[in-house]
């Protein structure tokens, strides 16, 4: 199965998720959506995600407050780069027929109370042709993190489910 994670991250919690789930797929390409306008993805199954800001996705300003708002130098580089989320989705090509999954990172409190990016980004799949397999919330403990315990661990189970998943998918179709 071709797949790849494209993840934006401001203070490295969802690179970190966006890692874990890279290693469940079966250690596919891992890309930061600033690099990821640069890219020709050909993939089977796209796995995109990035923080909650401000009860969604990110803005050119959340992420400029957050950087401004950082406690120390845990600052992801590349962090303010355009494109975000986004003006990368925006510009997707359309795939029609290939697998999406989403993830967002988010405070450790009620998605009322803090929004959830990963229904965001799974509405502006779809509109480029996506069939949506997941979306999946991962808890920080603060603004900045650090994840929550077990989190990682968590990450990587999903995205092998998600493997799992699609694989069985594409046998079912191939039957």
């Amino acid at each position: 199965m071709r797949a790849a994670v494209v993840y934006e991250s401001v203070y490295g919690n969802s690179r970190a998720i966006a890692q874990a789930i890279a290693e469940g797929l079966g250690d596919v390409p891992l890309i930061a959506v600033h690099e990821a306008a640069e890219t020709t993805l050909d993939v089977e199954l796209l796995v995109v995600g990035g923080p909650t800001h401000m009860h969604g996705l990110s803005t050119v300003r959340s992420r400029q407050m957050a950087v401004e708002a950082a406690s120390d130098a845990s600052v992801e580089p590349g962090a303010t780069k355009e494109p975000g989320l986004r003006g990368w989705l925006r510009d997707l090509p359309r795939n029609d027929g290939a697998y999406a999954a989403t993830f967002d990172t988010r405070m450790d409190r009620s998605p009322w109370l803090t929004g959830v990016a990963a229904k965001g980004i799974a509405r502006r799949l779809r509109r480029h042709g996506y069939e949506l397999r997941g979306i999946e919330s991962f808890l920080v403990s603060d603004s900045e993190g650090p994840l929550v315990h077990g989190e990682i661990d968590r990450a990587r189970e999903w995205g092998a489910e998600l493997a799992h998943s699609v694989e069985r998918r594409f046998e079912l179709a191939g039957a």
